[in-house]
């Protein structure tokens, strides 16, 4: 798997992230996986190259750290291989300090969240949204403060709107505090307002995008929600709450997924691998984040990579598409 330049930076990741959301304990959501059946996908993921992980401390409320840094120690040969990220916003526990980005928030879950991993140091620590309720020069200094301590290598920003995004980096920049390499934020061929102000704020500073859910929660794998009847699927879509905000379903939205399903017909190919390759077609995109609940799931995403869209092929998925409400993150 050829590595690709994370941003501006030196770094190097695999083209592919692995999303660990899926991995933990189930009594967090009914749809995620415990330990023992989460372990394989990691070591499917090292097996096939995909090096680059991404976490959160609010996934299964610690656990899925747990089990990403289990992950580590059990399948790679030493730490460096791997590529971790790991968030930091949303709330840990019932206290008022218990999330968010205040300078205690920070210091308190940089060190819980490298305690669950088993490391002492993360490559990637991401705000998991845009506080706001502390003072943007406080969140930028604390986070400056753990990198400077050697607690974390490099700084990410996850969904926001690009006025804020900018803001905080103009922020850093002024004090000389460590700055944001990369975006994590929504998008997939059902969902493209990041291409109007974010996505261009990424690519002119050289920051890199690692997108959430690229296939749409899996509706742009082709059984849309209408069709959802495993056990699973119904499960999941009973207790995200991140598919009720995504609103999906709409006739706009179906007209996408049906194009997706015809033109992955005529190509050969699933219509999850066709969705995917759109998305690393696009230049500002540096890794998507993929979850995997099911063996094929990460051989879809692998397979995504060999698929080079022609500008037709990428004109016909689009033909549908028109402005829709902002959404991921208000």
């Amino acid at each position: 798997m050829t590595p690709v330049r994370f941003g501006k930076t030196g770094m190097k990741v695999s083209p592919l992230c692995l999303g660990t959301m899926t991995y933990g304990d189930p009594k967090w959501r009914e749809w995620v996986l415990d330990e023992e059946n989460s372990l394989p996908f990691y070591r499917k993921a090292y097996e096939a190259g995909i090096t680059f992980w991404d976490t959160a401390d609010m996934y299964s409320l610690g656990a899925s750290e747990t089990v990403t840094g289990k992950a580590i120690k059990q399948f790679a040969a030493r730490r460096d291989e791997i590529v971790l990220a790991t968030k930091v916003y949303n709330a840990m526990g019932p206290g008022m300090n218990q999330r968010g980005l205040s300078r205690k928030h920070v210091t308190e879950a940089v060190d819980a969240s490298l305690k669950r991993l088993g490391t002492d140091y993360i490559d990637l620590y991401i705000i998991h949204r845009f506080d706001r309720e502390t003072e943007i020069e406080e969140q930028v200094e604390a986070l400056n403060d753990v990198v400077r301590a050697g607690k974390v290598l490099y700084l990410g920003a996850s969904s926001m709107w690009a006025w804020q995004f900018m803001k905080m980096l103009s922020v850093q920049r002024q004090n000389g505090f460590a700055e944001f390499v990369s975006m994590q934020n929504y998008y997939n061929l059902v969902y493209r307002e990041e291409e109007r102000e974010m996505m261009p704020l990424c690519l002119a500073e050289g920051k890199a995008v690692t997108p959430w859910s690229p296939l749409a929660r899996g509706y742009l794998a082709g059984s849309g929600l209408a069709a959802a009847t495993t056990n699973e699927t119904t499960v999941r879509g009973r207790t995200d709450t991140v598919s009720d905000m995504l609103k999906l379903g709409t006739p706009q939205d179906e007209a996408i997924r049906n194009r997706v399903i015809r033109e992955a017909a005529r190509l050969g190919v699933k219509p999850a691998v066709l969705a995917l390759a759109w998305v690393m077609a696009k230049p500002f995109v540096t890794a998507p984040i993929v979850g995997a609940s099911k063996p094929q799931h990460l051989g879809d995403a692998i397979a995504a990579l060999s698929l080079k869209l022609d500008d037709r092929t990428i004109k016909r998925l689009e033909e549908p598409y028109r402005p829709k409400a902002v959404v991921g993150f208000v």
